[in-house]
C-alpha cells in the first residue's frame, strides 16, 4: 500500500480523502492556497505546501507547483478529489511520467468519456439507448438549424467538454436555436477553452439517474445502485437520493448492466459515473460518463457500507475487488443536500463570509461532509459548497424525516445558506410522493411558499 498522497484539492473533498487516508494508515500531504492557509484540510494533513495565490489558475489548477509539492514531499500517488483536475487527462498524464501514481482512470479513459461525442459513440457501440441527435461537434449555425429540423424541437445545445450547466441552452424554435447556439460557444469557450457544441433532442420531465461504478485494474466491475440526482437547478444538482423512487428493479438491474457494459468497453477501472435521462414513459437514455468521484459519493456509502474512496485508493494501488455484483446488498434509503453559501431568497446569490457560529447536526442516521468551522472564512474564488448533510432511514419516509430533523440542527451564522430551501423541498408534497422531474426545484422557486408542517 501507499505511504505517503497528496491530495490536489481543498475543501470538503480534501478532507473526506485524507480521512480515508488516516484510517488506511497512509500519510498525506494538502496542498493550499495562501487563502487557504487556514482550511480544515491543512490542519488535517500531515503535511502541507502552499502552491500559489488564491485564484486556482494560480494554486489548485496550477500543475507545475502540484507536482513540484509532490517530489519535494516525496509521495508515491496523488488524489484529485472532484473538481480541478479530476478529469484532467494531461494531468494524469504528467503524474504518471513523474512516476507518481494517479489515483482515477486512466488517461485514455478520462480523455475519452470526457469528450461528449466520443462517449456518445463508445455508448452506442456498447449497446447503451442514446439521445437523438447530433454525433460530432455542430459548428455552424447552419449546420444546427439542420440537425434541430431532423430531430425536432424542443432541442437542447450541449458544450462538448465540462459540464455544471455551462454551455447548455434549450430551445424551442429557430429564432431560439440561432442566438443560444452562438451564446452557447462563447460560454463553453469562456469556461472550458473550447468553444465545441453538439445539439441532442431535449427530454422534456425527465429524472436524471446515475450508476455508481467500481472497477478494478484486472478487468472486474460492479454497480453499486443508483442515485436520483433530479432535484437541481440551472442543471447545477442539489439534492440526491438514492434508491431513486422513479426507478424499479428492473429498470436498475438493466441500467446497471449497461453500464456495466460500457465501463467495460473501454477497459475502465477506479470509480466512475454513468449517467441516464429516464423520461416520463420510463425509457432511459445514456447521457455522459464521470471518470471520477462524485460529490455524492455518500448518499451510496451510507446504503452500502462500501467506502468509495477508500476502493479508490486500493485499486490505484493494483488490488482486486472484494466482492461481485451479487454480494452488494442495498440497505434502506439515503439522500444528501448539498449546502452552499448562497441567498436562495435571493437568487441563490453567494454569500462569502466568516461563520461566527456554527452547530452541525448529529445522531442517529446523520452524516455531514465539511470543512467549515467556526471562525472559518468562506472564500468569493471557490465553489460556494460549505457541506453535504446525508440522512439515511430503513425507508425513504424516515430518511426525510430525518433530514428534516437534521436541517433544523444545521446552524451556520451569519452566512445565508441553502438550508431553508432544502427545509422547502423536504416539506413539499411533490417530493413526499417521489412525483418530480427536473424542473422541480424552478418550480418550487416560482411557487415561493415557506416550508409546510407535516
Amino acid at each position: 500500500m501507499f505511504s505517503k498522497i497528496l491530495i490536489a484539492n481543498r475543501g470538503e473533498v480534501a478532507v473526506r480523502v485524507i480521512r480515508a487516508c488516516k484510517e488506511m494508515g497512509i500519510r498525506t500531504v494538502a496542498v493550499f492556497s495562501e487563502i487557504d492557509s487556514d482550511s480544515l484540510h491543512v490542519r488535517l494533513a500531515d503535511e502541507a505546501i502552499c502552491i500559489g495565490k488564491a485564484p486556482p489558475s494560480d494554486s489548485y489548477l496550477n500543475t507545475p507547483s502540484i507536482i513540484s509539492a509532490a517530489e519535494i514531499t516525496d509521495v508515491e500517488a496523488i488524489h484529485p478529489g472532484y473538481g480541478f483536475l479530476a478529469e484532467d487527462a494531461h494531468f494524469a498524464e504528467i503524474c504518471e511520467s513523474c512516476q507518481i501514481k494517479f489515483i482515477g482512470p486512466t488517461p485514455d479513459s478520462i480523455r475519452l468519456m470526457g469528450d461528449k461525442m466520443a462517449a456518445k459513440n463508445v455508448a452506442k457501440k456498447a449497446g447503451l439507448p442514446i439521445i437523438p441527435g447530433s454525433f460530432d461537434v455542430v459548428k455552424t449555425k447552419e449546420e444546427a438549424l439542420k440537425v434541430a429540423k431532423k430531430i425536432k424541437y424542443p432541442v437542447i445545445i450541449k458544450a462538448a467538454l465540462g459540464g455544471g450547466g455551462k454551455g447548455m441552452r434549450i430551445c424551442h424554435n429557430d429564432i431560439r436555436l440561432v442566438s443560444a447556439f452562438l451564446t452557447a460557444q462563447r460560454e463553453a469557450e469562456a469556461a472550458f477553452g473550447n468553444s465545441s457544441v453538439y445539439i441532442e433532442k431535449y427530454i422534456e420531465e425527465p429524472r436524471h439517474i446515475e450508476i455508481q461504478l467500481l472497477g478494478d485494474l484486472h478487468g472486474h466491475i460492479v454497480h453499486l445502485g443508483e442515485r436520483d440526482c433530479t432535484v437541481q437547478r440551472r442543471h447545477q444538482k442539489l439534492i440526491e437520493e438514492s434508491p431513486s423512487p422513479a426507478v424499479d428493479k428492473k429498470i436498475r438491474k438493466k441500467m446497471g448492466e449497461l453500464a456495466i457494459k460500457c465501463a467495460k468497453s473501454i477497459g475502465y477501472a477506479n470509480a466512475g459515473t454513468i449517467e441516464f435521462l429516464l423520461d416520463k414513459n420510463n425509457n432511459f437514455y445514456f447521457m455522459e460518463m464521470n471518470t471520477r468521484v462524485q460529490v455524492e459519493h455518500a448518499v451510496t456509502e451510507m446504503l452500502t457500507g462500501i467506502d468509495i474512496v477508500k476502493e479508490q485508493i486500493k485499486i490505484a494501488n493494483g488490488e482486486r475487488l472484494r466482492y461481485k455484483q451479487d454480494d452488494i446488498e442495498i440497505k434502506g434509503c439515503a439522500i444528501e443536500c448539498r449546502v452552499y453559501a448562497e441567498d436562495p431568497d435571493h437568487d441563490f446569490r453567494p454569500c462569502p463570509g466568516r461563520i461566527t457560529a456554527l452547530s452541525v447536526p448529529g445522531g442517529p442516521g446523520v452524516r455531514v461532509d465539511t470543512h467549515i468551522y467556526s471562525g472559518y472564512e468562506i472564500s468569493p474564488y471557490y465553489d460556494s459548497m460549505i457541506a453535504k448533510l446525508i440522512s439515511h432511514g430503513d425507508t425513504r419516509k424516515s430518511a426525510i424525516s430525518t433530514m428534516q430533523r437534521a436541517l433544523e440542527e444545521f446552524i451556520i451564522e451569519p452566512i445565508k445558506t441553502t438550508v431553508s430551501f432544502h427545509k422547502q423541498v423536504m416539506a413539499d408534497t411533490s417530493f413526499l410522493r417521489g412525483k418530480f422531474s427536473t424542473a422541480f426545484a424552478e418550480q418550487l422557486l416560482e411557487k415561493g411558499e415557506k416550508p409546510a408542517t407535516l
